[in-house]
């Protein structure tokens, strides 16, 4: 047995110790810790036996399924990176990411042999093609029959820290999005981050209801194995079936994006009613409006509410606000993870003192490799040994941090920098809104002026008049909207995530005066 600081030999050290606990459950199937190593191992062996070696790129375009898990920990056995791709991405976006990984296996879903088969010829010519489910796919191998095949057993490969693990992309909005590295030291040193900093114990139910292929949602699985806890996925979401599973598996803890929070909380109370195995909902993909997270509270005593921040090229998280902080910093999301640094830098990359809005920038060991065969956005994302969010931030005197935005997403008006996040938190707090996002748009005398596209919560009717007075009443005028667009939803992506970049294009060059 490996004692190297990969997730491979915690999957084994967790098989070892409590062989008959169950590691994953999807629906109505599980997989206990023996089960997945031995289905790992065994997918191992089989890649190996055919020619799959060290360094080689195996694609998985897959929904939550239990399968996920055994094909993360086999394909990382072999030594070889796997590419993961976003399950709800068109052929059209597939072929490009494809080929660009060279990657030599795709294995699938069979759900979605419509996409593979829809690859354009210099992508799926040169894979060897792995469907997953019993309707198989047409010139693919069936998963099964490969996990059947002679030679059976560990691929025997030995794998070190420093050995490219996974390759995830980042939800780029113009032109091929970029491809993260990350390393075995990541994914190792990120579950130990989640273990201390979110307090995961052995006897923990983890539910996740988002999407595997995302970054937050591949760190789930490391963190299982070394904390040898269960974790249960949902295949999609949606409010009362969260709820039936979080009781039947008797779940204590629950990661949530804030538009999946708002949905359970317009639930009715008998369906909430089941929560008492419940002690923690950590929050990501978003941050969460401090009214939102005041009405969590309230709606689940006792449940503590964490707050997380972090993106891909940091392998997730790297900053939480503990319950305990909740309410004491509301709209803060909290202090950098142990096993990291942040800083904020200004536009020289000079540390900027508290209070001040500066760029969040990260060390430690769980920063990315760099993005795939693209050296030069490597060098400017990590630069001096420091990763390069992109995100604003401020922090007050005891290391708190608020973030502020994006930079891209920041709003110049008159030559006053104005931060949407500050603005959506109060729209937030309206009766009649369900949900916000603030964009800049072109104005002939400021330059940009503010702009809110606002969701009505059912039974509501709301006008811009009614909008930007509430503003006006809560925020220095320079802040308040000076248009409102009522929409019917806002553009997410697949973590639930609002694309500010599609709300531009739709809406950015329209400018409209204060009514």
């Amino acid at each position: 047995m490996s004692h190297a600081p990969t997730v491979i030999a915690a999957l084994d050290r967790a098989a070892s110790k409590c062989p008959r606990k169950k590691a994953v459950v999807v629906e109505d199937r599980s997989l206990t810790y023996a089960e997945l190593l031995d289905r790992a191992d065994r997918l191992a062996a089989a890649l190996r036996a055919a020619g799959l070696s060290r360094g080689d790129k195996v694609a998985l375009l897959m929904t939550n399924r239990i399968e996920f898990a055994e094909i993360y920990f086999g394909v990382l056995k072999t030594g070889a990176t796997l590419v993961v791709l976003n399950a709800r991405l068109k052929a059209a976006e597939l072929s490009p990411l494809i080929r660009k990984t060279g990657s030599r296996w795709l294995i699938f879903d069979d759900d979605l042999s419509g996409a593979v088969a829809a690859l354009d010829p210099a992508a799926r010519q040169p894979l060897t093609l792995v469907a997953v489910g019993a309707s198989g796919a047409p010139g693919s191998i069936a998963y099964e029959s490969l996990l059947s095949a002679p030679g059976r057993g560990s691929a025997g490969v030995e794998v070190g820290e420093d050995d490219d693990a996974c390759i995830l992309f980042t939800s780029g909005t113009t032109g091929i999005p970029k491809g993260v590295v990350l390393t075995h030291r990541n994914v190792f040193f990120q579950a130990i981050n989640h273990i201390v900093e979110w307090d995961v114990r052995f006897d923990d139910v983890d539910l996740y209801p988002a999407p595997l292929f995302h970054g937050g949602g591949l760190a789930t699985l490391p963190r299982t194995v070394l904390a040898a806890d269960t974790l249960v996925l949902m295949k999609s979401f949606d409010a009362p079936t969260f709820m039936a599973v979080l009781a039947r598996e008797h779940a204590t803890r629950a990661v949530l994006v804030p538009t999946m929070c708002a949905l359970i909380l317009d639930l009715p109370d008998p369906l909430l009613a089941h929560a008492g195995s419940l002690r923690l909902i950590i929050t990501g993909g978003g941050v969460l409006p401090v009214e939102l997270k005041a009405r969590l509270m309230q709606r689940f005593p006792g449940v503590g509410i964490c707050d997380s921040y972090g993106q891909t090229e940091s392998t997730g998280s790297v900053a939480c606000l503990k319950p305990g902080d909740a309410l004491r910093r509301p709209g803060s999301i909290g202090r950098a993870f142990f096993l990291n640094d942040i800083r904020l830098f200004d536009g020289e990359d000079t540390e900027v003192p508290a209070g001040e809005v500066g760029e969040i920038v990260v060390s430690g060991p769980t920063v990315m490799k760099g993005y795939f065969g693209d050296p030069e956005s490597t060098a400017e994302t990590l630069r001096n040994g420091w990763l390069h969010t992109g995100d604003l931030a401020r922090r007050d005197d005891d290391g708190f941090l608020y973030l502020v935005g994006r930079k891209k997403d920041m709003i110049i008006s008159g030559g006053v920098n104005i931060y949407p996040r500050e603005i959506e938190e109060v729209l937030c707090t309206h009766p009649g809104i369900l949900e916000a996002a603030v964009i800049g748009v072109a104005d002939p005398l400021w330059g940009e002026s503010v702009k809110a596209l606002v969701v009505p919560r059912p039974g509501f009717t709301l006008s811009q008049t009614d909008v930007i007075d509430f503003c006006r009443e809560r925020l220095a005028g320079y802040k308040k909207p000076r248009s409102v667009e009522i929409v019917d939803s806002l553009p997410k992506n697949s973590l639930g995530k609002i694309i500010k970049a599609e709300l531009r294009r739709q809406f950015g060059s329209v400018f409209e005066h204060d009514p």
